[in-house]
């Protein structure tokens, strides 16, 4: 295996992955909660590894040449950003949160709940198409043979490490970060972001279609 290709993957996988999005949020949440926390981040893993394999062995190039595909995932993504930034913003000023002194009587979701929660998170994230499948796809597709594998291997490593990372770390610190206060603060800066991920998408598609 070329491992100077694998590093080039994983570093373009960490671009893609790391930034706050709707697939970080969720695992970071439940780590807070530490509900599932280590199921959650395999699933998106996992869910990850399907698509990036999509993306470089052949998908992404077939799916950026069908224009308004495109055009309807980006739609679909900037509702459900909008509606993700919005429930975040909501339960911030509500202030919707247990206090550390009665939250373990708060009810939890269960497993499959939370395994479902993880696939609409990555499944219906734009930019697992635009990003993950198509410009990983593209980068990928310009490598033949052994160094398009040790490509993909790279980039699917970030993947597993950024999110067992991610929710390992925040199940840590659970004791600070699940703390009402702290927990509103999360809540506004998701909200903030998932607002912003969508203005970005919604200015890209009138730029390139409209």
């Amino acid at each position: 295996m070329n491992y100077w290709v694998a590093l080039q993957g994983f570093s373009l996988g960490a671009t893609m992955i790391i930034p706050i999005g709707a697939q970080n949020a969720y695992v970071l949440n439940q780590g807070i909660k530490r509900h599932h926390h280590l199921t959650t981040a395999t699933v998106c893993s996992f869910l990850d590894l399907f698509f990036m394999s999509l993306g470089i062995f052949g998908a992404g190039a077939i799916l950026s040449q069908h224009e308004n595909v495109l055009i309807g995932i980006t739609i679909a993504g900037i509702a459900f950003l909008s509606v993700y930034g919005f429930q975040s913003l909501k339960r911030a000023l509500r202030f919707e949160y247990a206090n550390d002194s009665n939250a373990s009587s708060i009810s939890k979701s269960s497993r499959i709940a939370v395994i479902l929660g993880a696939c609409a998170v990555t499944v219906f994230n734009p930019h697992l198409y635009l990003d993950t499948v198509v410009i990983l796809g593209s980068l990928g597709g310009q490598f033949n043979g052994t160094d398009r594998l040790a490509f993909a291997v790279g980039t699917i490593s970030a993947s597993f490490v950024w999110f067992f990372t991610i929710s390992i770390g925040a199940a840590k610190l659970s004791h600070i970060l699940s703390k009402p206060k702290a927990q509103q603060i999360i809540d506004m800066l998701i909200s903030a972001m998932m607002f912003v991920l969508a203005f970005t998408l919604t200015k890209q598609l009138y730029l390139n279609h409209f």
